[in-house]
């Protein structure tokens, strides 16, 4: 596994509750793809990840499009190939194998080669 910059600075984020602000909610399309995202997507604010933009969350476990959430961060989606990872947040108390959160995250991470790192 690559060392990335994202990566090391999202690793003090597992295990931890954080507030994600979305400015990508469930339903919402890409501002420049041809693509809907199928879960609520944001931000951790004033964490800033390599691409200038504050470090990215998925927010898995809810149905319905949210503006902003608190959850625990419970893994991080390590991108081998874009030095971009990303937060896996949820709901306090809910659970997911590695395989219920590559599926759900599939639609954006299909682009990439990524693994998921707890």
């Amino acid at each position: 596994m690559s060392n990335s910059i994202s990566l090391t600075l999202a690793r003090p984020f597992l295990g931890k509750m954080v507030e994600v602000t979305f400015d990508r909610p469930l339903g919402s399309k890409h501002p420049k793809w041809d693509m809907v995202y199928e879960v609520n997507y944001g931000y951790i604010a004033g964490v800033k990840a390599p691409d200038g933009e504050d470090l990215d969350a998925y927010y898995l476990g809810v149905s319905e499009p949210l503006q902003k959430a608190t959850g625990r961060c419970i893994a991080i989606v390590h991108r081998e190939d874009d030095d971009d990872d990303k937060l896996i947040v949820v709901p306090d108390g809910v659970s997911m194998t590695d395989e219920e959160i590559s599926a759900a995250i599939n639609f954006q991470e299909k682009w990439y080669k990524s693994n998921i790192v707890r």
